[in-house]
């Protein structure tokens, strides 16, 4: 889950990383997904890239296809070497095919379950040795590796949205990640051009999730109480703490149903009431009023 706004610091989108070699398998193709066995494969892997259907990894793929696009025309990067990333990666829809890859990142739907038939299947055809990474922004790694047989081999790596612009990875350890499992997070993580920061204890919501929850929530109460309008309140975060993006903004970036999402999944480990999503927001969610993606949340956007 993205919280704060895009910027080419950091990004790799364009400028290619280090020159991995190795073989990265993602799971789930959508806007994360994607954006992960993007900077992959501009770093030099190549990228085995798997959903559900031949439509999902099709839109995965023609997004990447799109986004190669803007930064060669933004001259970030040339359309040789763009063509050469697309051509590392393969579309698959056989989960047991990102078994030959030396790290899997899953970035599926947060929910525990869909992760765990995820992680039960990556157990069993994954080889000795193989990083099984989560895109969770939210939920423990300890409850996500407890259903396989080599829980020190699951690790966080919270990627943020979009992917090829954002500069940060979030390395979550669950209670039983090795230092090697961490240790090879990482250097895969600053290979695809990111800059780490590391969770030593696996609390829900982790650092960056922790925080914007907690800042979006108690904005969305602002606004539902009448205190201020939305656009007020990210003007405050933006110009008084020097946010790039305010936490309204951010919530429509992001996923008003992800962030919400998040924000419960949080609750449900603390019990701590700011993470309990206000009624305001989970009226928006009812009514599809999703952010972005799909054109009105807190703020209105041209499609």
């Amino acid at each position: 889950m993205s919280t704060s706004s895009p910027s080419t610091a950091g990004g790799t989108g364009g400028s290619g990383g280090t020159g991995g070699t190795g073989v990265v398998g993602v799971v789930g193709a959508g806007l994360m997904g994607a954006g992960i066995a993007q900077v992959a494969a501009v770093a030099g892997h190549r990228v085995v890239l798997r959903d559900v259907t031949d439509e999902a990894v099709g839109r995965g793929r023609a997004g990447i296809e799109k986004s190669l696009s803007r930064f060669v025309a933004k001259g970030q990067l040339d359309q040789g070497a763009a063509d050469e990333a697309l051509g590392r990666i393969r579309t698959v829809t056989d989960l047991d095919a990102v078994g030959e890859a030396d790290v899997v990142v899953e970035a599926v739907f947060e929910d525990i379950e869909v992760k765990h038939e995820v992680f039960r299947v990556l157990d069993r055809v994954c080889r000795d040795g193989a990083v099984l990474a989560t895109n969770t922004s939210a939920i423990p790694i300890t409850r996500i590796a407890a259903v396989t047989g080599r829980p020190e081999a699951v690790v966080g790596t919270h990627f943020f949205s979009p992917v090829p612009l954002m500069g940060l990875c979030e390395l979550v350890r669950g209670h039983k990640t090795s230092d090697e499992t961490l240790a090879a997070a990482r250097r895969f993580a600053e290979g695809v051009g990111k800059t780490c920061v590391v969770v030593t204890r696996d609390v829900a919501g982790f650092v960056t999730t922790r925080l914007i929850c907690a800042l979006a929530m108690e904005a969305v109460r602002l606004v539902e109480t009448g205190v201020a309008t939305a656009e007020d309140v990210d003007t405050a975060c933006r110009l008084g703490f020097g946010h790039a993006m305010g936490p309204l903004a951010t919530t429509d970036l992001t996923g008003v149903d992800i962030l919400r999402n998040a924000s419960m999944n949080i609750y449900a480990e603390t019990a701590d009431e700011k993470f309990f999503p206000p009624e305001s927001l989970t009226r928006m969610v009812a009514a599809g009023d999703l952010g972005r993606k799909t054109g009105r949340g807190f703020y209105t956007y041209d499609q």
